[in-house]
């Protein structure tokens, strides 16, 4: 019994990338919590899985996927969205861009305007090279191969010194329980940090981000104060935002 109940837990968080203890105790009621950490371990030791505090999640998380090919994803999704976003954008504001996919097309398309952008993303930081009235400043720290982007120590001491008007934060992973959710410890201090010191944050979260949750919370839905989406939302996540006062784009 116990290899069926855990190829069917196998099968779950490949599903999903990520689940709660919460969720796999609801798939099966009849068996202890103590049952079910001991598949959890026979899984981890497999190689199947990874435990963290609370849940667990595939070896073969979203997060893992190479950046060249997360850019091919959902492109004419990104550019939707992308269209939103310039929306709110206005000369003299200072703007912050995370390393997500769907800010790489928004750097593409950004108006040559009086900005001040600051990113995480040497990518990002070339796609903005073409602007002659943009100041540019590319955060220094750990360089992650996988998503192309820096963080630690050095990164949020320089964010932690800037002024942010409007910040585009990108997601792993969203449901109206957690809130937004990302991959790694690293990405999690840099967007709540960013969060807490812009004016106006902006997460950009396409409707296929509800398909997945990942292991580290963000933000909560009452933290932003946008969410920009490709498609309509689910019923519960647009109520939870017409409760916080959040604008869905």
């Amino acid at each position: 019994m116990n290899r069926i109940r855990q190829e069917r837990i196998k099968k779950y968080v490949e599903s999903k990338n990520v689940a709660t203890i919460g969720e796999l105790r609801a798939l099966f009621p009849e068996v202890s919590l103590m049952t079910l950490h001991r598949d959890l371990t026979a899984l981890e030791q497999m190689g199947i899985i990874t435990k963290y505090r609370g849940g667990v999640r595939s070896v073969h998380q979203l997060d893992d996927i190479e950046f060249n090919i997360r850019m091919k994803e959902n492109t004419a999704g990104k550019t939707s969205m992308m269209k939103k976003a310039m929306k709110l954008l206005h000369p003299q504001s200072s703007i912050f861009l995370d390393t997500s996919t769907s800010n790489i097309i928004l750097a593409r398309h950004l108006p040559d305007m009086d900005v001040n952008i600051t990113t995480i993303s040497p990518n990002i930081a070339l796609e903005l090279c073409r602007l002659k009235n943009a100041t540019v400043n590319l955060c220094g720290g750990t360089m992650n191969p996988r998503t192309l982007s820096v963080s630690g120590i050095n990164t949020l001491e320089l964010l932690e010194k800037i002024n942010i008007d409007l910040a585009f934060i990108g997601v792993s992973g969203c449901s109206g329980e957690v809130g937004f959710t990302c991959g790694t410890e690293a990405d999690m201090q840099i967007k709540r940090l960013v969060i807490r010191k812009a004016r106006t944050s902006v997460v950009l979260c396409g409707a296929d981000k509800f398909k997945r949750l990942m292991p580290f919370t963000f933000a909560k839905i009452s933290d932003v104060d946008y969410v920009i989406s490709d498609e309509p939302l689910p019923e519960d996540f647009v109520r939870s935002c017409e409760e916080n006062g959040v604008k869905i784009l």
